[in-house]
């Protein structure tokens, strides 16, 4: 499914709950009930213990930049973005997650890694939102 020329996920049932707290503006990340560890991408186990009894949490969202490129050739349906940051994110619930650096510039001088970041969501479609990270502070 596409919608403004971008490609949008498929929701399958182990992401369901994933994508419907992004649209209500929340981002929920699977733990294990017997690890007490959280996980991303959302899998009907956890991969540390291999256990399927698994809670969805509301997390802080916040989080410190661990990598970013900027990119200036686009993937097709992003070419009204360009450039743009793609970010690897580690959240403070132990998890990494790859998005979209938001409300900085894509200049190399305005980003850098271990920037403290939070969650801000888009909303792509009338079923997806998407979340994006956005510096904390005055970067800019």
């Amino acid at each position: 499914m596409t919608q403004r020329g971008r490609p949008l996920p498929q929701p399958t049932p182990e992401t369901k709950a994933f994508w419907d707290g992004c649209r209500r503006g929340e981002l929920l990340l699977p733990r294990c009930r017997d690890c007490s560890r959280f996980h991303f991408y959302p899998r009907s186990l956890c991969p540390y213990c291999w256990s399927t009894s698994l809670d969805w949490v509301n997390t802080s969202g916040r989080g410190r930049l661990y990598s970013y490129v900027i990119n200036h050739r686009p993937a097709p349906g992003f070419e009204d973005r360009a450039p743009y940051i793609i970010a690897i994110v580690d959240l403070e619930e132990g998890v990494r997650m790859l998005s979209n650096l938001v409300g900085v510039e894509p200049d190399p001088s305005m980003v850098f890694l271990d920037m403290p970041v939070e969650v801000t969501f888009e909303e792509a479609s009338d079923n997806i939102t998407l979340p994006l990270f956005r510096p904390i502070g005055d970067v800019q």
